[in-house]
């Protein structure tokens, strides 16, 4: 059975396990020991805090070395697992490597027959540190696979949410430890605080309702982006991984199927 390791378990590499799990292929996350999750919810990564995640109807669990991680891939589970940062290639025997860690910074990967790596958004270049590139900015090319050249490069705006954009981001105030007891899918109003860094309130900027927020104990660097505010203030899309990442998981797949290798999972 194809196996696929997933560098990051945030919104967009949570996507793209989900699309490829129900694709069939065996799909494990590799993630940091404190990750940066603002959409907790619809999050993988998430299993690092909690020992567990479920996803929409896909289930994770954190594993503790490499003998669990196949454990849960014989359970028809996503494991997610911490490791320092050898050289991944040697380290796991997985056909495919997928870097949705949205560095946007050249990621030094040497190119050999295997693994296969693909590569979300500014960064990467194929096929010079990767075998695909996939579009991560909105708009006409996202999910596109680029076997020859670079994605876009970040536009450093996020997307809009009905008509709000960088008005709906909550960034930190200053550096320093997050705190704020409040639930993800929290009404929130303009200009009231949601949390907290160190001693400094950090102010919603518009009304709706939080739809995302790192955890609590979290060290942050001033600026950041901590969390946002969803102004559709429509609960239900908390529960659902989003278009983007689902948008580009169809570039990861495409880019897995077109090689021609993998096209038989078993």
């Amino acid at each position: 059975m194809t196996k696929v390791l997933i560098r990051g378990g945030g919104d967009l590499g949570s996507g793209i396990a989900l699309r490829l799990f129900r694709a069939g292929l065996k799909v494990a996350i590799f993630e940091i020991a404190n990750p940066l999750v603002l959409r907790r919810t619809v999050a993988f990564a998430n299993a690092i805090y909690l020992g567990k995640m479920q996803v929409e109807e896909v289930k994770s669990q954190r594993a503790e070395n490499l003998e669990q991680v196949f454990d849960l891939l014989d359970q028809n589970m996503i494991p997610v697992f911490i490791k320092s940062d050898p050289v991944l290639h040697n380290s796991f025997p997985f056909e495919i490597v997928v870097d949705a860690r949205m560095l946007k910074e050249v990621v030094p990967y040497k190119l050999n027959a295997h693994p296969y790596i693909i590569g979300l958004g500014p960064g990467f270049t194929a096929p010079v540190n990767c075998h695909a590139a996939i579009e991560t900015n909105r708009g006409h090319f996202l999910g596109r696979v680029i076997l020859k050249g670079s994605p876009e490069t970040d536009t450093r705006k996020p997307g809009a949410i009905a008509n709000q954009d960088i008005e709906r981001v909550l960034r930190a105030p200053k550096s320093g430890i997050i705190h704020s007891g409040l639930e993800l899918g929290t009404l929130v109003v303009k200009n009231t605080s949601v949390a907290y860094v160190n001693d400094t309130p950090v102010v919603a900027p518009i009304s709706g309702i939080l739809r995302g927020l790192m955890h609590d104990g979290i060290q942050v660097a001033q600026g950041i982006k901590i969390g946002d505010v969803d102004p559709r203030a429509d609960k239900r899309y908390l529960d659902f991984v989003s278009e983007k990442s689902l948008a580009i998981a169809g570039g990861v797949l495409e880019a897995i199927l077109a090689t021609g290798k993998f096209n038989q999972w078993n």
